[in-house]
């Protein structure tokens, strides 16, 4: 008889399974020696070829928080994060050690080295995610960050071939937050087994949009769809808040990406 899913467990899977966004802070600092050591283990994360192609800026003027959130929108749990991190894929630092060795980085501008930093920030920024909520810290992950990336770029003062991927915001949670877990697409609609079955997603986003009706009735939501939020963000170009430049951007900062 196969062993019961729950019954496969860790404190890494606890924690894990337990994770939700975190918007809201106490008014408690984050220490240097806590940023350091989650910045450390993020950097134990996998790095393509080991090129380690990202930075991060940590930042704690609230000036500039201001300055950042206002760019991006208006996100307060960008204004009153502790610690607001921007998650650099950073190519800068590679070019010059190319050009050191009198040598000019030719490939800089391919499309494969923009998913490869892209990719590289996301496995990065999981990692230092996980290992702050393992200290008892929160945090949550700012995609607006690119809402308008010439702007933050400026701000953050990046050189060509430096470009900001994505925002985290982290502090202590605040609990009176009072968000749940939001769930997820059942495992059979995500969890595919030798080939790819283009027929999983109905029952998966079914039952979905049912847990997803739900839960947002606990947190006084009533009415919300699954499937609305997905057309809203993705069927129209309105839906992606000023992104649809992001090849202009790229190449703002020197990924062509061809």
């Amino acid at each position: 008889m196969p062993e019961p899913l729950s019954a496969l467990t860790s404190e890494v899977i606890d924690l894990q399974l337990n994770h939700r966004s975190v918007r809201k802070y106490l008014d408690t600092p984050i220490s240097d020696a806590q940023l350091e050591r989650i910045i450390s283990a993020a950097q134990r994360a996998s790095t393509s070829s080991n090129l380690q192609v990202v930075s991060v800026i940590a930042i704690r003027d609230q000036e500039r928080k201001n300055r950042i959130s206002a760019a991006i929108g208006g996100r307060s749990y960008v204004e009153e994060a502790p610690v607001f991190l921007a998650w650099i894929a950073d190519f800068s630092r590679n070019a010059e050690i190319i050009r050191a060795r009198e040598q000019e980085p030719e490939t800089l501008g391919l499309i494969e080295n923009t998913l490869m930093g892209a990719v590289d920030v996301g496995i990065m920024a999981q990692n230092a995610l996980l290992a702050a909520e393992s200290l008892g810290l929160g945090g949550v992950f700012v995609g607006s960050l690119r809402n308008n990336p010439e702007a933050v770029s400026a701000e953050l003062g990046l050189p060509r071939n430096a470009f900001p991927v994505v925002g985290m915001s982290i502090g202590v949670p605040d609990p009176n937050e009072g968000t749940g877990l939001k769930p997820r697409l059942p495992l059979d609609g995500v969890l595919h087994r030798e080939t790819y079955d283009p027929q999983r997603w109905e029952s998966a986003t079914a039952q979905h949009e049912e847990d997803y009706r739900e839960y947002f009735e606990t947190q006084g939501v009533p009415g919300r769809s699954w499937a609305r939020t997905v057309t809203g963000r993705l069927a129209k170009t309105e839906g992606l808040h000023g992104r649809h430049t992001m090849r202009a951007s790229l190449r703002s900062q020197g990924f062509d990406s061809e």
